[in-house]
């Protein structure tokens, strides 16, 4: 799994962005959001992400110099997101090995092919850093399952992001995995704390809520209904958590795309 860290300092176009697309479909897990390029920086020191994504103007840093600083300390991919004004930057983004650089407003095509293209240079990067650790080996390491283990998420948290997949719709907890795991719920929650950055609780409701976004932007359903066809049967809590990642109502937002989607038809 790739992790991925967002960095916007505008709200509604950052939370836009971490709600458009199912990124576990690609294979891809949003870490954290940074607010501004120093806080993207210091995240990604903390966070060491596969693959960033950033505006380029942001308050005390830009997204430019952020990426710069960035590589200096971890290895990464990068997405630049910027307005039509920047594209005069493009030149220092290519100097700095930026996978893609895309324009607002954003589509949720362009993303994921920006995604596809990010993920196949991190295998590369992965895939040099793992053979470098390993000259000696290096023949035996690309003809064998090596890089496979090396590089993919560990087998117990990719099924415990399954089993959320499978059954976010239900009343589940990870206490429900720890008999078919055989491990105690500490240990799963530390191991997937310590692969995804959120809890086994917190990664849930972010789940549900990204899924609760997709029955919004369809228009077909009734706010409460939704929050029940997605696992929460207390509809004020839902109200809750949506507005705790969303930062705007069920409501809001569906108003919201309804008049988007007006402009653009």
């Amino acid at each position: 799994m790739f992790k991925v860290l967002l960095v916007e300092d505008e709200d509604m176009i950052r939370r836009g962005i971490r709600f458009s697309i199912d990124w576990l479909q690609y294979d891809c897990i949003v870490i954290e959001e940074g607010l501004n390029g120093q806080d993207g920086y210091e995240k990604i020191c903390e966070l060491k992400p596969d693959i960033v994504i950033t505006d380029i103007t942001m308050p005390i840093m830009d997204g430019i110099s952020m990426i710069r600083e960035g590589l200096q300390q971890h290895t990464f991919s990068s997405i630049i997101i910027s307005g039509y004004n920047e594209f005069h930057l493009a030149k220092q983004a290519l100097q700095l090995g930026v996978t893609e650089f895309l324009v607002k407003p954003l589509e949720d095509e362009q993303l994921v092919a920006a995604l596809e293209s990010a993920k196949a240079k991190v295998d590369l990067i992965r895939k040099y850093e793992v053979i470098s650790n390993h000259p000696q080996e290096k023949e035996e390491i690309l003809n064998s399952k090596f890089l496979e283990k090396e590089t993919k998420t560990s087998k117990y948290v990719a099924k415990m992001i399954a089993y959320v997949q499978e059954n976010y719709a239900k009343k589940i907890s990870i206490h429900d995995l720890v008999e078919e795991i055989g491990l105690s719920a500490y240990y799963l929650n530390q191991k997937f704390k310590a692969e995804t950055s959120y809890t086994f609780n917190e990664f849930l409701n972010r789940y549900r809520i990204q899924k609760s976004i997709d029955l919004l932007k369809s228009g077909d359903n009734k706010v409460y209904t939704i929050a029940q066809d997605i696992g929460f049967s207390d509809y004020k809590y839902f109200i809750s958590i949506f507005k705790k990642y969303a930062h705007v109502t069920p409501s809001q937002y569906q108003e919201y795309f309804e008049e988007k989607n007006g402009k653009n038809g």
